[in-house]
């Protein structure tokens, strides 16, 4: 009897977290994820900021290309393809739209701020100045 007495108040004095412990440690991840969330979203502006620019610079060495191995004519009315890497004809080559919709704050571009789901529309003229240039795809 007297060993059953005591196993019952071991096992009552068992005693899990209390509120109090409780509500620090959700106040503790509370604070954690208000910190974090602005640093993620910035780096996710940083991240799409960074595609649009790769995407210019490579719709300007495309144009250089197209430009270079012609015959000198003015590379007009092309648009760069950012899945194949190439220029083409016409925006329906285009099945679907590459800009971020970032402020890309790059000079050779115009405008300077993507929409969601543009295209660079690419022009050379025959002095070899590169125009490039956001476009909706639809």
């Amino acid at each position: 009897m007297i060993q059953m007495n005591n196993l019952l108040r071991k096992k009552l004095n068992k005693r899990g977290f209390t509120l109090a412990e409780l509500l620090v440690v959700v106040a503790i991840i509370a604070v954690l994820v208000a910190i974090s969330i602005p640093i993620f979203t910035a780096q996710l502006d940083k991240a799409k900021t960074a595609t649009d620019q790769a995407n210019l610079r490579a719709a300007k060495a495309a144009a250089v290309v197209e430009f270079l191995s012609g015959d000198g004519d003015a590379v007009t009315d092309k648009f760069y393809d950012a899945e194949s890497g190439k220029l083409v004809d016409a925006l329906t080559d285009i099945t679907e739209g590459y800009a971020q919709g970032s402020n890309v704050k790059d000079t050779s571009a115009t405008p300077e701020v993507s929409e969601k789901d543009d295209v660079i529309q690419v022009e050379v003229s025959t002095a070899g100045a590169v125009t490039l240039t956001w476009v909706d795809l639809t």
